[in-house]
């Protein structure tokens, strides 16, 4: 009898959920502290001494040359000329590279001869070739976004082929038994399955794209961060250098924002 009750209370305890598949949840107050706790050691450190003003100012001198330049009203024309450049640039990058990693991925010919060819451009740092755009597009607009237009081409490219060729290949094969035509596996299976390596891609052309506008900038623009930022350390103005560095910064997490919305809304499926 004792066995009996003993194995009755055993299996009377809740067993806790073990299928959350190790999902990590946001936190989303943690980031906040993160973020104040460095910036308040910083400005602890540069208000002791600790770290040399003249090496790197305090947030806090950052702040005032960042809302001299909301003030005088030069924030939104840089701001302006760069998320011009940027959006023109990334997007377009981002379509082709969708459009042709697709191609590479479903189609052998495609695959044969242009899959080489990616693999052997994209380790060229894209900023190397900015005075070859300068020549073929001119020194204005053009060569800044075919710049950003190259750099955020490739990796799309390889994220999009790349995921394709993960798509499991017995859902494809249960769709071919089930008698789905191409263009339905290509829309309704392959896509979507290859969707999240396609927006990690986006994640990380995003940055690049960032990277290679303020390179694109620091020549011959009047307007943009890249050129606040040159004339900032040609002028030894750390402050104003720190704080467009820290609009760069906004506009990576704003992106990373945008993207990260996207893959909630897309990738319900995988939750």
């Amino acid at each position: 009898m004792s066995d009996k009750a003993t194995d009755t209370s055993e299996a009377g305890k809740p067993v806790p959920f073990r299928g959350g598949g190790f999902l990590p949840k946001s936190r989303r107050i943690i980031a906040p502290i993160v973020f104040i706790v460095l910036i308040g050691l910083w400005e602890i450190g540069t208000r002791t001494g600790i770290i040399s003003p003249l090496i790197l100012p305090a947030p806090s001198e950052a702040f005032t040359a960042f809302m001299d330049l909301v003030n005088s009203g030069l924030l939104w024309q840089h701001l302006a000329a760069s998320l011009q450049r940027l959006l023109i640039g990334w997007f377009s990058g981002t379509m082709l590279g969708i459009l042709v990693g697709t191609l590479i991925g479903l189609f052998s010919v495609a695959r044969s001869s242009l899959q080489p060819l990616v693999s052997a451009i994209f380790p060229i740092p894209k900023i190397a070739l900015l005075p070859l755009f300068i020549i073929w597009f001119g020194i204005g607009e053009g060569s800044k976004v075919a710049t950003i237009l190259f750099g955020t081409f490739f990796p799309t490219v390889i994220a999009t082929y790349g995921g394709i060729d993960n798509v499991d290949r017995g859902l494809i094969r249960m769709g071919q038994s089930f008698g789905l035509s191409r263009l339905s596996i290509i829309t309704k299976i392959i896509l979507p399955g290859a969707l999240p390596a396609i927006l990690s891609g986006a994640r990380i052309s995003a940055a690049i794209a960032i990277i290679l506008l303020v390179a694109a900038e620091m020549i011959a623009a009047e307007y943009g961060i890249g050129a606040y930022i040159l004339l900032a350390g040609s002028l030894m103005a750390t402050d104003q250098l720190i704080a467009g560095v820290a609009i760069l910064s906004c506009l990576g997490l704003v992106f990373a924002w945008i993207i990260g919305k996207a893959e909630k809304y897309f990738l319900k499926w995988r939750a």
